[in-house]
């Protein structure tokens, strides 16, 4: 799996964990396995979380790396 900055992106906006899950509508688990890059991550919820941290879809490779 390979890392990306959700983590980064979240605490820069001092955003806790079970805001951006909340947000974004996924679960806290689901967050943290993809904030320590333990799961994949569905297209679907990459764009919930982009969306969540108030990016655009044009930031994807910012927040999750190349695919």
């Amino acid at each position: 799996m390979p890392d990306n900055n959700v983590k980064k992106y979240r605490e820069s906006l001092m955003m806790s964990k079970a805001e951006l899950a909340r947000k974004a509508k996924i679960s806290v688990q689901t967050l943290d396995r993809i904030e320590k890059s333990k799961a994949p991550c569905r297209m679907d919820t990459k764009r919930k979380i982009i969306e969540a941290l108030g990016l655009k879809l044009t930031d994807k490779e910012k927040v999750f790396g190349k695919a």
